[in-house]
């Protein structure tokens, strides 16, 4: 028996989600929490009002996903560069990496922008962005325990401590890379050369 669709059946969307989150975390990354509008957001995903809500139910459920995108992607080219490189190469390549992609909207790192946009005013998506730069922050640590376990650099400091001065490092190189006039690369070159005296 063959059942035939009727409007009161669900339609599956036409559209990739997957994708939208992807464009709307582009514009989001460029723009900010308080410079992305709702009109900018329908006009970029090319998406009715209805669509829009139907999709993703508010822009700071959209940010949300947006933010988890980001994080997710960073945690991904970490790992893959850790498969390729090891942990202590998958380090010492990321400060170049980030500030030479040329297809990333901006150089800054997003969390680190939403934190400071929204941080002040005590909005739930700043604490969002928290927690995704303590798993990246994590992420680093077991990196760093990971090369002192192979005896690639020193047991002397603890990895959590490297990792945040790390990750604080990085986040200073990103910022450098949005300035004029900054030679970022040279910059990062003395980020790396810093790991491997470690």
């Amino acid at each position: 028996m063959i059942i035939q669709e009727s409007d009161s059946m669900p339609r599956k969307p036409s559209y990739d989600r997957n994708k939208l989150i992807e464009q709307a975390r582009d514009l989001f990354w460029t723009r900010g929490w308080a410079g992305t509008s709702l009109k900018d957001l329908e006009a970029a995903l090319k998406m009715k009002p209805g669509s829009f809500y139907a999709a993703f139910g508010s822009k700071e459920n959209l940010f949300d996903l947006a933010l988890q995108k980001y994080a997710s992607d960073g945690r991904m080219r970490l790992q893959l560069l850790s498969d390729h490189h090891g942990p202590l190469g998958a380090l010492q390549r990321l400060p170049l990496l980030v500030i030479s992609s040329d297809d990333a909207p901006a150089k800054a790192c997003m969390l680190s922008k939403t934190l400071l946009e929204l941080q002040a005013h005590g909005h739930p998506l700043a604490e969002r962005a928290s927690d995704l730069l303590l798993e990246m922050e994590a992420q680093f640590c077991a990196l760093f325990e990971q090369a002192q376990t192979q005896q690639l650099i020193s047991t002397a400091r603890k990895p959590q401590d490297l990792a945040r001065r790390f990750q604080s490092d990085l986040l200073g190189l990103r910022i450098s890379a949005e300035r004029n006039g900054i030679n970022a690369t040279l910059i990062a070159e003395e980020l790396v050369r810093g790991l491997a005296s470690l």
